[in-house]
């Protein structure tokens, strides 16, 4: 089986998160600048092999769209018009940064370390993941 990569992109920094070649667990991959995405995408989809996109989606409690939602649209089209074979669906992002916050906590992450905010979006696309694994 390929892996499940998902994206918590955001307008400065990206998170990213993948499953194992079984698609059992999420983990954390990295967080990169949101301007090096479709790099990444191409060395990492060279280097594994990859079956479908996640990709969060910013939205109100509403269901209306966020300041973030045309950035997160942008992207996507990028994503599109890149690797138009590769599947790629849009999953519900709220609250997952705070989610990730609150497990930093939980995990007796140092302060210093929570303020990382690489951590925080590296843990809210591993949230996203999981959540889709587990309904699947």
């Amino acid at each position: 089986m390929a892996r499940i990569l998902c994206i918590d992109y955001g307008g400065k920094r990206t998170g990213i998160a993948v499953t194992d070649p079984l698609q059992i667990i999420a983990t954390a991959l990295t967080t990169i600048d949101s301007k090096e995405l479709i790099p990444f995408l191409k060395k990492y989809f060279a280097e594994e092999e990859v079956e479908k996109i996640l990709i969060g989606e910013p939205l109100n409690l509403d269901d209306s769209e966020t300041h973030a939602t045309p950035l997160v649209k942008a992207a996507i089209a990028k994503i599109k018009k890149e690797f138009p074979a590769m599947p790629l669906e849009t999953v519900d992002e709220r609250y997952t940064s705070k989610m990730a916050s609150r497990a930093m906590i939980d995990m007796g992450m140092k302060k210093k370390d929570r303020r990382v905010k690489g951590n925080v979006d590296q843990i809210a696309a591993t949230l996203m993941l999981q959540e889709y694994l587990q309904n699947r």
